[in-house]
């Protein structure tokens, strides 16, 4: 790689980082939200709502063709952050 472009990935680097910081600060926010969540709920089998699932899988993908974003990509983060919040409540169910 020439050093004009190793300049020019270090830079971008620096700006994911930057963006990947913001994604904590969501996701912790998002965690916050889902404990909430998780206190209204009596049973464990109320947490895996599939109806739910597929209909946020649907609203990502609209969003993302709208917003020109490759829905394979939004469609596997989102399925993957939805399971790994159901984990996390289950987990959490538990300790109730």
């Amino acid at each position: 790689m020439s050093p004009e472009n190793l300049k020019k990935l270090n830079k971008l680097r620096k700006r994911l980082d930057i963006l990947d910081d913001s994604f904590i600060k969501l996701i912790k926010k998002r965690t916050s939200l889902v404990k909430q969540v998780l206190l209204l709920k009596k049973n464990k089998n109320e947490i895996i709502d599939k109806k739910r699932i597929k209909t946020i899988l649907n609203q990502i993908r609209k969003k993302s063709i709208k917003n020109k974003i490759d829905p394979k990509i939004t469609h596997r983060i989102w399925k993957n952050m939805i399971w790994s919040y159901i984990d996390f409540e289950k987990r959490k169910f538990k300790k109730k």
